[in-house]
């Protein structure tokens, strides 16, 4: 009776070389920082200095003159001065104040019973109308326990304070489509209505931005309006129910854009409001 061959390997004493070549070894080096512009450097000299140099020649120019009206002139130069360091101040004081919001909502979502408690307690600091719920929240054992006071309470206080600082401006941009002549007036003034739109959202959050703080919240909004995408049947019935006066309905209706230009200052609103608010987005 035949039997089937068995397998064997045949095993060479060296091993084979390489078909492909080896990949070069890169060593890793530390990322190079850049440096700062040589021009944009030169270009904040000159922005300091000359401004100062002038200033001195005209005081020393003004005391040469006479002398009550170079004491006249360094009491102009020094309250010109306070009042730009003190608008200064206050928009490094908005940008903090942003930072802030961050560094909340961080800590908010951290888990940490103690860092969520004490987030809590800085949050409300700035918001002394909701002040009442600090004694549920010190009696408070688990951080979903505080997040849920904070949302039955300051959030949700906020929430419909935000919603009825949107439809007052929902209804203003109906009247203010329906009233411009022209499609770029009517763009910059709805643009303009918006802009204080978010700034009397950042206002019931305990917020105060400048110029500068304006345009860091407008790039939070707009980085927050995903957040609200799932409320467009919401803001649907919110804008519909805006215009439900006989009268408003003709002119959303007659008007092209009325109607759009309402829905978008309710989004509006509710994005700067989760931009505002320090509680995790969800």
């Amino acid at each position: 009776m035949d039997t089937a061959p068995e397998p064997f390997l045949l095993l060479e004493a060296e091993a084979a070389p390489r078909l492909e070549p080896a990949p070069p070894i890169v060593v890793a080096t530390e990322p190079v920082r850049p440096l700062l512009s040589s021009a944009i450097l030169g270009m904040g000299i000159l922005g300091f200095g000359l401004p100062v140099l002038w200033a001195a020649w005209l005081l020393s120019a003004l005391f040469d003159r006479w002398g009550a009206l170079g004491w006249a002139g360094v009491v102009v130069l020094v309250a010109g001065l306070s009042l730009i360091g003190v608008s200064l101040a206050r928009e490094l004081r908005g940008l903090s104040v942003l930072r802030r919001v961050d560094q909340l909502r961080a800590d908010l979502a951290s888990g940490e019973a103690e860092r969520v408690a004490r987030a809590a307690r800085q949050w409300l600091a700035v918001l002394p109308q909701h002040a009442a719920i600090l004694p549920a929240l010190a009696a408070a054992d688990s951080p979903e326990a505080v997040l849920a006071l904070l949302n039955a309470g300051p959030a949700q206080a906020l929430r419909e304070a935000t919603d009825v600082l949107g439809r007052m401006v929902a209804l203003q941009s109906v009247a203010i489509v329906a009233a411009t002549p022209s499609a770029a007036l009517e763009t910059l003034t709805v643009g303009w209505c918006g802009v204080r739109l978010i700034r009397q959202v950042a206002a019931l959050h305990g917020m105060r931005p400048g110029v500068f703080g304006t345009l860091a919240l407008l790039q939070k909004t707009a980085m927050a309006a995903a957040t609200v995408a799932a409320t467009e049947m919401a803001v649907n019935v919110a804008t519909h129910s805006i215009i439900a006066h006989p009268l408003l309905r003709h002119v959303a209706g007659d008007v092209a854009g009325a109607g759009v230009a309402a829905r978008r200052m309710i989004v509006l609103a509710r994005a700067a409001g989760a931009a505002c608010s320090p509680l995790p987005r969800g």
